[in-house]
């Protein structure tokens, strides 16, 4: 029956496949397929995922609590470590409260489906994550697309949206396959004149921007000007699930309404107890932050001198722009033949005619890291 489809796919260069990776060390290395491969792929951006101390704060807890909730927080998945999550949550993102949800793909519909309905309006970036785009659709919200970052293109639709009962701007804080940053202070500027709310995706950015790793909105100096800040734990906090933090009354109006936060088994103490650890170790260790951001400075200065052309650079997501499909699975290919794991992105995850191959730096490359893939690079091409 798909078979016709598939061949298409492939012949499209879009065909996807599953690799195993076993083994990841702090060193920023890891078993692909069985052979070992420098990382370039990995969301782990702080190299928490695998830090001794998170390991062991999630084998406590499970020994403690068990492998399992047991249930939805509204019955028997709630423990006073689910509590002491949120609180440091909201203490760290410097507002009133926290909600956790599973994923930050779930937390994206949790917000979306919960905050708007049908009588109002969301204004999403074109270039927000799938998760946004699914969260808008399933609100029943009118979904109005504006060009990505431009600040003029919002204000024109944010006027012609006036007679919505409720307005919702929607960005990703750094978008995940391009690397740059949000305009953040024109977005909230615009929102307070047209009386709109602001919701920020900060998955790629929590742990990475801010002089303490808090996000977009302290990168920018905005802490307590975003309505609804949206995150996960599985990305520079090395655990998993995802999280909201906003205003007393906002984490209120969640916990009672939003589906898939009362509908879902909640995550195991294991995971919670490693998420808690791992905040701490970002607010007390600035130097894993200041690290990463020296070595994505280093890698995408040493591509831009071969003559690629990169996207990003602001942050540990550099995007090599290969245009065609085929030539970003090529380089990726090639990529891999000298031991690094960097895998092409292609649509439909990215537009049409902007295939890539996507290069996420960690805090666990070290500069001699960076050098051999900037050598690599050298002597290839897409």
């Amino acid at each position: 029956m798909w078979s016709k489809e598939l061949a298409e796919i492939k012949e499209a260069g879009l065909y996807r496949q599953l690799r195993t990776v076993d083994v990841v060390d702090d060193g920023g290395y890891a078993l692909v397929n069985g052979k070992k491969m420098l990382m370039l792929a990995s969301n782990n951006y702080l190299g928490l995922a695998h830090d001794e101390r998170l390991i062991e704060a999630s084998i406590r807890a499970t020994k403690r609590l068990g492998a399992g909730s047991t249930g939805s927080r509204l019955t028997t998945g709630n423990t006073t470590l689910h509590e002491q999550l949120e609180e440091r949550l909201a203490q760290f993102k410097q507002t009133e409260a926290a909600i956790v949800c599973n994923t930050g793909y779930m937390a994206n519909i949790a917000a979306l489906t919960t905050v708007v309905g049908k009588e109002d309006v969301i204004l999403s970036d074109e270039m927000n994550h799938a998760s946004i785009i699914d969260g808008c659709r399933l609100s029943r919200a009118q979904t109005i697309v504006y060009s990505h970052c431009d600040l003029h293109d919002l204000e024109e639709k944010l006027k012609a949206a006036s007679a919505y009962r409720r307005r919702l701007i929607v960005t990703d804080g750094v978008f995940s396959m391009d690397g740059n940053i949000a305009p953040l202070p024109g977005i909230v500027a615009l929102a307070q004149r047209y009386d709109a709310l602001v919701m920020v995706d900060d998955a790629h950015a929590t742990g990475v921007l801010g002089c303490c790793g808090r996000g977009t909105a302290e990168h920018f100096g905005l802490t307590g000007s975003i309505d609804i800040q949206m995150g996960t734990l599985s990305k520079a906090i090395g655990a998993e699930g995802g999280y909201i933090a906003g205003s007393r009354l906002l984490i209120d109006y969640l916990l009672n309404r939003a589906r898939p936060f009362i509908f879902s088994t909640s995550l195991p103490p294991g995971v919670i107890a490693s998420a808690l650890e791992a905040i701490g170790i970002i607010q007390q260790e600035q130097e894993r932050r200041q690290h990463l951001l020296q070595m994505s400075r280093k890698l995408y200065g040493g591509l831009t001198a071969l003559g690629y052309d990169i996207w990003g650079g602001e942050t540990p997501i550099l995007a090599v722009i290969c245009k065609e499909a085929n030539k970003a699975v090529s380089l990726s290919q090639m990529l891999y033949e000298h031991g690094i794991f960097a895998p092409a992105i292609r649509p439909p995850t990215v537009p049409m005619g902007t295939s890539r191959v996507r290069l996420t730096v960690m805090a666990s490359h070290q500069k001699q890291d960076i050098e051999r893939v900037i050598a690599v690079f050298r002597t290839i091409h897409c």
